[in-house]
């Protein structure tokens, strides 16, 4: 039997043979370790073979925005927040398109091709929303695209963003948001949630929290947004990104809100790379290793995800997109790496990403869309360890992206070392 597109020599996670991909009209239709054919065909060069990476959280507004002009010295959130709010006056939509398209093609050569991104609303003229609404339209046959109508200023301190989260979902955004620890008081940042999900559920879209995003005990707003999921009914449609302030719980207090977060059905998107370069610059020493507890809620059965977050912005001036930095650092910061926890870490830029999502059509199985990457690596703790791009990014069985490997060329100095050889050794990376 002849198919439309075949990929040759694959590697699939946890399995010993090399597999190869039957698509016919966008679809897997065979997944087999018997030759087959293809009208086009490539080869997968015994690479590993993963469903496309699910970014949980990032800002496609102030991406790419770091630089001589634009620096955090003190590397806080609160200076984070005062360069951007600088920077966020010389906006317009050619700008944030600009650079949020370029950020945009850093994560999916990097493999990610569902994307959840915050935009601050707090701008009265929503500019970046409009620019991030035109960007959606122009990469939907590429990527999915979530929006999330977050308020960097908060709801209660500045009131005219309750309307300005209502305006944004009506212009289109996916989600609404609140942050409830920059209020000015505990009942401040009680009350802009229980606006946030007022809102939510008056116009039917989902919750996205950035929740506790600081080192201290007090903050305890993760109990609250579990008990309002519950008792809005909005199990399962409500995730709290950073929630910090968890790490720093006694365990008792701790387990009771891991257990309500359960019970809620609440995804929590833990950003490593940013977590632990902000975090803990208050503490004395011991610091704190900057992210909440992973893997207590991983193995609670709490649905958790990791995030690369800002990319080169005023919150954190590195980053590539690539969401396995992040979940190299969240490997570390989380003491996950056995091949168990390993492999848990790959279901949180994964699998547990595209539950949140809301995907049916996610997976390597025989029906299912062929959206697919393959890494130049040959298991999953490689591709920790080496973090390349994706060879080939696939999207409804078509090749969307393909990059080529390096060539690493030693001088005749080295090859002599070995075995005697006078002349230069290639070796493909």
């Amino acid at each position: 039997m002849l198919y439309e597109t075949v990929v040759k020599n694959i590697r699939i996670p946890g399995k010993d043979d090399l597999f190869h991909l039957a698509i016919d009209r966008g679809r897997f239709v065979g997944i087999t370790t018997s030759p087959i054919q293809g009208e086009i065909e490539w080869e997968g060069a015994g690479g590993l073979a993963l469903p496309p990476f699910v970014e949980m959280h990032t800002h496609l507004d102030t991406v790419l925005t770091a630089g001589k002009s634009l620096v955090n010295q003190s590397g806080t959130l609160m200076e984070g927040i005062q360069k951007w709010q600088e920077r966020k006056a010389f906006l317009t939509e050619e700008d944030v398109m600009e650079r949020a398209t370029k950020a945009l093609e850093l994560l999916i050569q990097h493999g990610a091709l569902y994307v959840r991104a915050a935009v601050d609303i707090s701008d009265p003229n929503l500019t970046a929303l409009k620019a991030l609404l035109k960007l959606r339209s122009r990469f939907g046959s590429m990527i999915d695209l979530q929006i999330i109508a977050f308020p960097q200023d908060g709801l209660m301190s500045t009131p005219e963003n309750q309307e300005q989260l209502v305006t944004a979902v009506k212009w289109g955004a996916d989600a609404v948001s609140a942050v409830p620890h920059l209020e000015r008081t505990r009942e401040s940042g009680v009350r802009s949630l229980e606006v946030c999900f007022e809102i939510a559920k008056e116009h039917d879209v989902f919750v996205h929290i950035f929740g506790d995003e600081v080192d201290d005990e007090h903050s305890r707003y993760l109990e609250v947004i579990a008990d309002l999921a519950i008792r809005e009914r909005m199990e399962g449609r409500v995730t709290v990104s950073h929630a910090n302030a968890l790490a720093y719980y006694s365990d008792s207090y701790a387990a009771k809100v891991i257990s309500l977060a359960k019970q809620a059905e609440l995804t929590i998107v833990a950003c490593p790379l940013i977590n632990s370069a902000m975090q803990g610059r208050y503490d004395s020493y011991p610091k704190g290793r900057g992210i909440t507890r992973v893997k207590e809620l991983n193995d609670a059965g709490v649905n958790t995800c990791i995030a690369h977050d800002d990319i080169q912005s005023p919150f954190y001036p590195f980053g590539t997109g690539n969401l396995l930095q992040a979940a190299h650092m969240g490997a570390h910061l989380a003491h996950m790496t056995g091949k168990e926890d390993v492999n848990d870490i790959f279901k949180m830029i994964t699998e547990n990403g595209a539950k949140a999502f809301g995907l049916a059509e996610y997976g390597i199985q025989v029906g299912k869309e062929a959206n697919f990457i393959i890494l130049p690596t040959t298991n999953q703790t490689d591709a920790l360890s080496h973090q390349p791009p994706s060879r080939y990014v696939f999207r409804k069985g078509q090749l969307i992206v393909e990059t080529k490997p390096a060539l690493v060329e030693w001088v005749e100095q080295r090859a002599a070392l070995r075995d005697g050889g006078t002349g230069p050794v290639s070796q493909k990376i």
